[in-house]
């Protein structure tokens, strides 16, 4: 019975009724691996030993989806975020998936989402393996419980200038100067973007009416003229249920980051993702003077707390507002008159 390592991370080799073991002790500390050995010492010396089960990610996601699809209104999200956390880890068995390599996640998925975010996908990593533990399919250390959350900076947003938008739609092509307009002032995220049908715009009151992916729930969203300008643009050249089509395979769009980091390569612009037009939309909203509940339903937040943290991101309109009152000091009287002095 040894431990050794492989990369940072020590493995456990051991023998349990006749049969070789072979298992990550999910850690980098030698101390806490020797415990994790022990325990399996123990375990086959008290004759309640039980062989680990292998599994993958991928397999534990199928059976996680169907309990989310249960017990969870949220579960479409899950399946979303799922396909992310797939996508970096592939088919690793669940053994292999150590604090290390959640912690290299943390890092690759922050180069293109925000740390709340990451934040979201790594908390229901570690919930699929809690239920992992509970239904028998995994056994040992939950990998995540080792990693520290992303600090989340949620009073800070970044977004899009007027200079800065107009340098990257002349360096986008037609299709994708459409999609970043239509999402700066609609403030769509990009997944209902991507499934916009026809059946959900209403022509006649210049109005879009879906079901928001992420929530579930029912927008209605009045188009401003840049947006029904689109709208137009792309009913002339309607060819599907979709409003947005690719060009080259005249299906809807499954993703245009690599068109967007071209064309922000092009501009000369520094780091701009899909989600910075949504909070562009927002700041100017409320830079523009636009009440609080107004933007909240515009944007379709469940919660106005949510909404609340663009209110306190915009200082072009504190400036603003300050201004009104050095205006309304125009009108105070500076100069008291002095009073006489009485000769005694």
């Amino acid at each position: 019975m040894a431990l050794y390592r492989r990369g940072r991370i020590w493995y456990a080799d051991y023998y349990a009724n006749g049969e070789r073991f072979q298992e990550s002790t999910g850690t980098a500390n030698r101390r806490e691996a020797e415990k994790h050995l022990a325990l399996r010492i123990a375990e086959v010396q008290r004759g309640v030993f039980v062989k680990p089960v292998h599994i993958t990610l991928p397999e534990l996601g199928d059976r996680y989806i169907e309990y989310a699809k249960l017990h969870k209104r949220s579960w479409k999200r899950d399946v979303q975020m799922l396909g992310n956390l797939q996508a970096f880890f592939g088919p690793s068995k669940l053994r292999d998936i150590t604090p290390l390599r959640v912690e290299e996640y943390q890092q690759a998925r922050v180069k293109d989402v925000c740390p709340a975010t990451s934040n979201r996908e790594v908390a229901l990593l570690k919930h699929m393996f809690n239920m992992a533990e509970r239904w028998g399919q995994h056994q040992g250390t939950n990998p995540v419980r080792l990693v520290k959350f992303l600090t989340e900076n949620n009073l800070r947003f970044e977004t899009v200038s007027e200079e800065q938008e107009e340098r990257l739609l002349l360096a986008s092509p037609p299709y994708l100067r459409e999609m970043i307009q239509f999402a700066i002032n609609t403030g769509l995220r990009t997944s209902d973007i991507f499934n916009l049908q026809w059946v959900e715009v209403d022509i006649e009151q210049r109005r879009l009416k879906k079901i928001v992916k992420k929530s579930d729930k029912p927008l209605s969203l009045p188009l401003n003229d840049a947006a029904f300008g689109i709208i137009e643009t792309r009913r002339a050249v309607q060819q599907g249920p979709y409003v947005f089509y690719s060009p080259m395979t005249g299906d809807r769009f499954k993703d245009v980051k690599g068109a967007l980091l071209a064309a922000v390569k092009r501009a000369g612009l520094p780091k701009i993702t899909w989600h910075m037009f949504r909070h562009t939309f927002a700041s100017r909203l409320t830079r523009d003077g636009v009440d609080i509940v107004t933007v909240k339903e515009l944007l379709g937040h469940s919660d106005i707390s949510t909404t609340m943290r663009y209110a306190h991101s915009n200082d072009e309109a504190k400036r603003r507002a300050v201004e009104k009152m050095d205006r309304a000091g125009d009108k105070v009287v500076t100069n008291v008159p002095r009073r006489k002095k009485v000769a005694v």
